[in-house]
Parts: C-alpha cells; sequence; structure tokens
C-alpha cells in the first residue's frame, strides 16, 4: 500500500519537491550538478535554526534533570520495593520542578518527518504522476538518491559514491566519539540495572547509530543527517557552557571509604 497515493500526503510530498527543486535552481549558479545537495544542506540548516529555541529548552531540561538526579536516587532508593510509590513520586517531582523525564525528545520527533519526506524524495522516481527530476542530481559525482547499501550490493558503487559516503560517514563518527567523550555521563552512585557497565557500553554506543543509519539510505537523507549531527554537536557544547550540568559533592558512603582508606594508609 502506498501511503503517499492518499490525496493530502500525495500534496505534501509533491509541495515538499517543488520547495526543494525551485531551491535547487535558486542556488544552481552557484553549485552548479551539486545545487539539490545545497539545497538539502540549507534546507536541514533552516530546520535547526528553528529548532533552536527547543535545543535551549533541551538544555534547561538536562540541567533540571541532573540537578534531580541525588533526589530521584534517593526515591529509588526509599521505594524500590514499592514501584508504583516510586513512579507516583517521581512523577510528582517531576512536575514540581515543570519539567518531565521525556523532555527534550522534541527535536528528533520533530525532525522524523523531515527525514522522512526527503528519504521518500529520492526513492521514487515519480511524484503526484510526474518525473522526480531530483533523481538527476548528484554530490561530487555520487547520485543523491543511491543509497550506500543499495549501491554496494547491487553491483554499481561507482569511486564517487564509495568516497562521498565514506566522507559523510567519518564525520558522522568522529562527531559521536565527540560527543560520547564530551557528554558522557557521570558515575551513578547506585546500583540500578540502568547503571550497570553493560547498559553503560550500550547508551555508548547508540551515538553511532545514525552512522550505520545513513548507510541504508539515499544521500540526500545521509547528507541532512550529517549535517544534523554536527549541528547538535557544537549547539550541545555551546548550551553547555550557558547550562552548566551542577557537580555533585562526594556521597556519605563515598566519602567514609575514602577517610577510611587514607586512617588506613596513616
Amino acid at each position: 500500500m502506498d501511503i503517499f497515493a492518499f490525496p493530502p500526503l500525495a500534496a505534501l510530498l509533491d509541495g515538499a519537491y517543488g520547495a526543494l527543486a525551485g531551491l535547487s535552481t535558486l542556488v544552481a549558479p552557484f553549485a552548479g550538478a551539486s545545487a539539490a545537495a545545497l539545497a538539502v544542506v540549507l534546507v536541514t540548516l533552516l530546520v535547526r535554526a528553528l529548532l533552536i529555541p527547543v535545543g535551549i529548552s533541551q538544555a534547561r531540561a538536562e540541567q533540571t534533570r541532573a540537578r534531580l538526579a541525588p533526589r530521584l536516587r534517593e526515591l529509588q532508593r526509599r521505594h524500590k520495593k514499592n514501584p508504583e510509590r516510586l513512579q507516583k513520586e517521581m512523577l510528582e517531582l517531576y512536575r514540581s520542578e515543570n519539567t518531565s523525564p521525556f523532555a527534550g525528545m522534541l527535536p528528533v520527533l520533530a525532525q522524523a518527518p523531515v527525514v522522512g519526506i526527503l528519504y521518500t524524495l529520492f526513492i521514487r522516481t515519480e511524484i503526484a504522476g510526474h518525473p522526480n527530476d531530483l533523481l538527476s542530481h548528484d554530490l561530487f559525482g555520487a547520485p543523491l538518491g543511491t543509497s550506500l547499501v543499495s549501491a554496494v550490493f547491487g553491483g554499481d558503487a561507482s569511486a564517487a559514491t564509495l568516497i562521498v559516503f565514506g566522507a559523510l560517514i567519518v564525520v558522522m563518527i568522529a562527531v559521536a566519539e565527540i560527543s560520547r567523550r564530551v557528554f558522557r555521563p557521570a558515575p551513578a552512585e547506585d546500583d540500578s540495572p540502568l547503571n550497570s557497565p553493560t547498559m553503560v557500553r550500550i547508551a555508548g554506543a547508540l551515538h553511532y547509530l545514525t552512522a550505520v543509519f545513513a548507510a541504508f539510505v539515499p544521500l540526500a537523507a545521509a547528507l541532512y543527517l550529517t549535517v544534523t549531527v554536527v549541528w547538535t554537536l557544537v549547539q550541545r557544547m555551546l548550551l553547555r557552557r550557558r547550562y552548566p550540568l551542577p557537580t555533585s559533592a562526594p556521597s556519605t558512603a563515598t566519602s567514609g571509604k575514602r577517610a577510611g582508606k587514607g586512617a588506613v594508609a596513616a
């Protein structure tokens, strides 16, 4: 079933096609054959600029969650045998601070339709009954409608396609590694399964999912993802300086252990 045969969605896709094709024509004198790729970059920058207020809200929410972390751990310790009471107390705490455990997810949710539309624009040979001219565009010789996986397994992977995709994926992996190191969560003081070494490693690996996903989508969508992750990293670093996370003091138990070690050493 083709959901874009539904008239409202067909009109939405055709409108997106017209806007992107028009922008490509506008920048063609500067970008030449890569006009559509530049149009995708400009659309990405526009979307991210519109989401700056949401990013600020996300940074504030992250700061609030970090400040509430000791109180949340105390609630978990106090009500660990009563999950219903624990959930109620945690929700009440978030409500009293005008935040939510899901605060900050809006940037991801807001961009999902944009990525979906870009993906669809560059996999369909026809849009609303007319030929899709966007598929004739490329980035440094790599077709915007080709994915890395389809090119490799289809046997038609050109050198340009491998080089362009390789460069984008390297950038995404580098950004993921920097994000993992810079925004590594502080060590937790509780024994929750979510704070086990295995879960910490899994959380760290999630940073690289975008690079994996980029290999399966058309080059245009991979370009969008690359610009997005770079923007996200720079924005988070700037906002972290504006909204720094609170530095947690050592717990009593930890202080006691250190004091005991000091006494033994003495």
